[in-house]
């Protein structure tokens, strides 16, 4: 399974490719940023930040894109940039038909660190171990968006089988109204 883990900003947008699958090592092909100047047009800033993400599709093709769930913050202005930055990444995917998932900051710590309540550091340290990278990557939002790429190859599983017994009880359930 190859992912596309995205740390949306505006400023920052972390972008990192990490392949494999569950239980295995993985294998991480791409990390960057996407940056933008604070100083430029908010329209101008997104269409740089679909630019910077569609490279990333077009050269890693990966079959799945793992987008952080945007949370509430005190600070309204951060949210909305990182609100339109997370639905530029998830616009990208949606048009070439790459299915989007969404994870939170503490679901993404708790899977690469064990504690949802996890630093930065203890992050980095983690992504670093896990894909036997020489260095943490810099900055942060790197870091960052390989952690979103590994939680995503980790949960799939999980999710896809929780998605198909879902799917499965909900027909049985419609069959047995309908007999």
């Amino acid at each position: 399974m190859r992912v596309l883990g995205v740390d949306p900003g505006l400023t920052r947008c972390g972008v990192g490719v990490v392949e494999g699958v569950a239980g295995r090592p993985l294998t991480m092909l791409g990390v960057g940023v996407v940056r933008t100047p604070a100083d430029a047009e908010l329209g101008h800033r997104l269409v740089a930040v679909e630019q910077g993400i569609e490279q990333w599709l077009d050269e890693h093709r990966p079959e799945f894109v793992a987008v952080e769930r945007v949370f509430s913050q005190r600070n309204v202005r951060t949210v909305m940039g990182t609100a339109q930055a997370s639905a530029v990444a998830m616009l990208c995917a949606a048009r070439r038909g790459i299915p989007v998932a969404l994870h939170t900051p503490s679901e993404v710590k708790a899977a690469v660190t064990g504690s949802g309540r996890a630093d930065k550091a203890q992050v980095g340290a983690m992504v670093t171990r896990l894909l036997r990278l020489s260095a943490p990557p810099k900055p942060a939002d790197a870091a960052d968006a390989l952690a979103l790429a590994i939680c995503h190859i980790w949960r799939a599983p999980a999710q896809n089988r929780l998605q198909q017994a879902v799917a499965l009880h909900t027909a049985t359930a419609s069959k047995g109204r309908t007999a």
